[in-house]
């Protein structure tokens, strides 16, 4: 598959899991609504995390297949190494662990307007690879890196790892360098996407794991799906749904990708959002939620699929519930949900809301 090189910026994957800001291609700008209203919606807290955040500091937060959060906390932000992103670290480290069950509505809180707290916790002891995502993999948990380097024949980093939700590692394998997207299914799948540079290489790899832009790998690293039909030189977003549904968001195109079917060998359907830069988006039928990308990150528009087309219907800005507006929060999405984090709490939208 012939790959044309990513009009991003030469930036790598930072602490909270995400790549650096992306540069907006000149002859590309996020597309105007049309003319569809733009409209506020106030979301309460599904969790507050501050007392699990005291002492740590935050590297990512993602859904689960099982519509939990898991959240990545480290004991010290490692250091840049000539500033680079290491994937290798100079010292052992402590993780932790959280998964963490969401509450979606005011009606789930206590009386007292206090968020109900179910956290599970798990300390990682002595680790010297930098980890940036956590999913969970059948009755434990996986850690995986965004980087990791090829040093000679035989000779790379394993940057995935699988541990106990006592904190006991049980393996270890390689998945690639150049990670942006890490979701796991119910059935042990590992899904991958690649930024750019773990596409066409760096880190020492001439001949990167990830060029094909997408892999879908089995619980002990074994390459099960490789992509073929889109053209990603970075994929931008991923989720997730189940283990017979996957939709991408990738560059080149801006386009949206659907694998339905066994991963092995999935059928394969594509919609353009007419969106640029996008970071994360929710699916629900044939409704749509897309972060509004390059300029924009922070509004998200609705769409209604209309045969082979996507109709932008309205814009959602989200609020906190004393109408305070989320302006950067992390994110990531599962089938029809969206997790925000902002100021040490979770929120929670659901594209059923939306009908």
């Amino acid at each position: 598959m012939k790959k044309t090189a990513a009009n991003t910026e030469d930036t790598l994957k930072g602490r909270n899991g995400q790549n650096g800001q992306n540069k907006q291609p000149n002859a590309i700008r996020s597309r105007d609504s049309g003319g569809a209203g733009s409209r506020e919606h106030r979301l309460s807290p599904a969790a507050d995390l501050a007392p699990d955040l005291q002492g740590w500091t935050l590297v990512s937060v993602s859904l689960g297949h099982d519509e939990r959060a898991y959240v990545l906390l480290i004991d010290e932000e490692p250091q840049r190494q000539q500033g680079f992103v290491a994937a290798g670290l100079k010292r052992t480290v402590r993780y932790k662990a959280l998964t963490v069950e969401l509450c979606g509505t005011e009606s789930k809180q206590a009386e007292d307007g206090r968020i109900g707290r179910r956290v599970r916790e798990t300390i990682i002891e002595g680790e010297s690879f930098n980890y940036h995502y956590l999913q969970p993999l059948g009755e434990d948990l996986l850690l995986v890196g965004a980087r990791c380097t090829y040093y000679g024949r035989d000779r790379y980093d394993l940057n995935a790892a699988v541990f106990t939700r006592e904190g006991r590692p049980l393996r270890r394998f390689l998945l690639g360098d150049g990670i942006r997207n890490v979701q796991t299914t119910a059935g042990g799948l590992i899904w991958t996407g690649f930024f750019d540079e773990g596409v066409f290489g760096n880190y020492g790899w001439s001949r990167p794991v990830g060029e094909s832009g997408l892999i879908a790998w089995d619980s002990a690293g074994i390459r099960v799906f490789t992509n073929s039909e889109a053209d990603i030189a970075d994929c931008y977003a991923l989720n997730v749904v189940s283990d017979e549904e996957v939709w991408f968001y990738y560059y080149t195109g801006f386009k949206l990708c659907r694998l339905s079917g066994p991963a092995a060998q999935p059928k394969v359907s594509f919609l353009d959002p007419q969106l640029a830069g996008s970071s994360v988006f929710a699916v629900h039928g044939g409704r749509f939620l897309l972060d509004d990308g390059y300029g924009r990150h922070g509004e998200y528009t609705l769409m209604q699929q209309s045969a082979e087309s996507l109709i932008h219907m309205e814009t959602l800005i989200f609020t906190d519930p004393d109408g305070r507006r989320l302006k950067s929060p992390r994110s990531d999405a599962r089938s029809a949900k969206l997790l925000l984090m902002e100021d040490m709490k979770l929120y929670l939208f659901s594209l059923e809301e939306a009908e």
